[in-house]
C-alpha cells in the first residue's frame, strides 16, 4: 500500500519528532549521503565502515559528494552529534541501524556477498529489543530474510515483536543534481506491518514519498526490476545507434524524435557501455538465483550479454577509424578521455574506459587517457596509468571521447586529426565520428 507524507509537511527535524540515535553501516556513495542527510533528524548520527581510510578521506573531505551533501559535511565537523567510527559496538546504542554496504558480482559475474554478509553479521551480533534494522544494499530475492531475519531468530530476537526489520533500496544517482533524494520516493517492505511502519518512520525523513508493498521480498525484486529495465533499454538504445550508422541516420535525432510521443516510448541514449555500482551488476542477482531454479531468462541475458561487449565494439570501431586513415592500431597514439563511469564522478567500477584502454592495448595501441579526476586507474589486465593532465592536440592519431565532465575544457580535442565520439553528444570536434 502507498504511504506519502502529505503535501506541505515538513521536512525532518523542522517540526517531526526527532528520531532516537541512528547508525549507517558502509559509508559509500549510499550510505555517507543518507547520514548527512539524516543530520537533524536523530539525536546522534553514527556513521561505521571497517575501512579506516575512508573514515580519513571522509574527515578530510576527499569524497564525491553532491553540492548539497558537501555544505552538509561540512557542517557537520565539529557537530557532536555526528561520528565516525570503525568500532562495530557503537551499532548496540542505536535505536535505528542502517545497512548500506556494496553489492558487486566477481569476475565471472557471480555476486560477491562478502560485505553484505558481513554486515549483516556484525549487524545482528549488536541488535537489541526495540531496535528497527533497515537493509538498504541492492541483493537476491530473499536476502533480508536469510542475512538479518533467520540469525536474529537464532540470536532469540523475534522479527515483527522484539525488532522490526525491513528492506528499503537505496535510490540515489550519484553526479546527477536533478535526482535529490528528498525528491526520490522510496519503496519500503517490511516483515510485519509493524516493520513497515517502523523504517517507513525513518525512510520518510529522506524522501517526501514512501510507497509501501507487502513483504521485502516484494522490495528487492523491485529494485532488481528497476535496474533491469533500464539494462534492457540501454542495451536496445546501444543497438538501435548500429542500426542507425549502417542506415546513415544520426541515433540522438531519431531517440529525440521518438521521445516526442507522450507515451509507449523512454528514451535512452548510446555510448560506449555502461558502468558503475548498478546497472552492469545488480541484474545478474537475479539471474544467479533464477538460474540456480533452472529459470531461463533469455531477454535479461541477451540484453546482459549486450551489454558487456558494448567496450569490445568501441575498440572495434576505433580500429576502423584509425583503418579509414590508413593507419594500423599497432603503433597507433590513442588517447581515452574520461576514465569514470560518468559525468561528474571520480567511480571508476565496472567502467567501460577500462575495458576500451585494454582493448586497444592489446590490438599494440599506445594508450593514454585524461581525467581530471581521475588521476590514476589500474585497468582489469593490470596496467597501471597516470592521466595526462594536459594533453596537446597535435599528439595523438585517435582520441576516443568516453566520458565528458561539466566544467573540463577540451577545446585541445577539436585541433585533433580524429576523433570517435562514444557519447554520441560531444560537439567539440571537426574530424567526428560515432561509434
Amino acid at each position: 500500500m502507498p504511504f506519502s507524507m502529505p503535501d506541505g509537511q515538513p521536512a525532518a527535524g523542522k517540526g517531526q519528532d526527532r528520531l532516537g540515535p541512528v547508525a549507517i553501516v558502509g559509508l559509500g556513495y549510499v550510505g555517507l549521503p543518507t547520514a548527512l542527510a539524516l543530520l537533524g533528524s536523530s539525536s546522534q548520527i553514527t556513521g561505521f565502515d571497517v575501512s579506516d581510510d575512508r573514515l580519513r578521506a571522509i574527515e578530510s573531505g576527499d569524497v564525491d559528494l553532491s553540492d548539497l551533501d558537501w555544505t552538509r559535511l561540512v557542517n557537520a565537523r565539529g557537530d557532536e552529534s555526528f561520528r565516525l567510527t570503525s568500532d562495530s559496538a557503537a551499532l548496540a546504542e542505536a535505536d535505528t541501524v542502517i545497512v548500506c554496504v556494496p553489492t558487486p558480482v566477481d569476475e565471472r559475474r557471480i555476486p560477491d556477498l562478502f560485505a553484505l554478509r558481513s554486515a549483516c553479521q556484525t549487524v545482528v551480533a549488536h541488535a537489541h529489543p526495540g531496535q528497527t534494522i533497515i537493509l538498504t544494499s541492492t541483493s537476491f530475492v530473499g536476502t533480508t530474510r536469510q542475512l538479518l531475519v533467520e540469525p536474529l531468530h537464532k540470536r532469540g530476537l523475534t522479527v515483527g515483536t522484539d525488532v522490526s526489520v525491513a528492506f528499503s533500496p537505496e535510490r540515489i544517482d550519484p553526479g546527477n543534481p536533478d535526482h535529490l533524494q528528498r525528491e526520490t520516493p522510496r519503496v519500503v517492505g517490511g516483515i510485519t506491518d509493524k516493520c513497515s511502519r517502523q523504517a517507513a518512520r525513518v525512510i520518510e525523513r529522506l524522501t517526501d514519498s514512501v510507497f509501501l508493498v507487502s513483504s521485502p521480498e516484494a522490495a528487492e525484486l523491485t529494485k532488481l526490476y528497476e535496474n533491469i529495465f533500464r539494462a534492457v533499454t540501454l542495451a536496445l538504445a546501444n543497438e538501435f545507434s548500429d542500426v542507425c550508422g549502417t542506415l546513415g541516420l544520426d541515433p540522438i535525432e531519431v531517440t529525440l524524435a521518438a521521445a516526442t510521443k507522450p507515451y509507449g516510448f523512454l528514451a535512452a541514449f548510446p555510448g560506449p557501455g555502461v558502468g558503475g555500482h548498478c546497472i552492469p551488476c545488480d541484474p545478474h542477482y537475479l539471474l544467479w538465483q533464477l538460474q540456480g531454479q533452472h529459470r531461463p531468462t533469455p531477454l535479461i541475458e541477451q540484453a546482459m550479454q549486450s551489454i558487456h561487449a558494448r567496450p569490445a565494439r568501441v575498440v572495434e570501431r576505433a580500429t576502423e577509424v584509425l583503418a579509414s586513415d590508413g593507419r594500423s592500431p599497432a603503433g597507433a597514439k590513442v588517447i581515452v578521455v574520461g576514465a569514470s563511469y560518468k559525468a561528474g564522478v571520480s567511480d571508476v567500477r565496472e567502467s567501460p574506459a577500462l575495458l576500451i584502454i585494454d582493448g586497444l592495448a592489446r590490438n599494440g595501441a599506445d594508450v593514454s587517457y585524461h581525467d581530471p579526476l581521475v588521476p590514476v586507474v589500474q585497468t582489469p589486465e593490470g596496467q597501471l596509468m597516470r592521466s595526462v593532465a594536459a594533453p596537446s592536440r597535435a599528439d595523438w592519431d585517435l582520441v576516443v571521447i568516453h566520458v565528458v565532465h561539466p566544467d573540463t575544457d577540451y577545446s585541445w580535442v577539436r585541433g585533433c586529426p580524429r576523433v570517435l565520439d562514444a557519447t554520441y553528444l560531444f560537439d567539440g570536434a571537426t574530424q567526428r565520428c560515432v561509434v
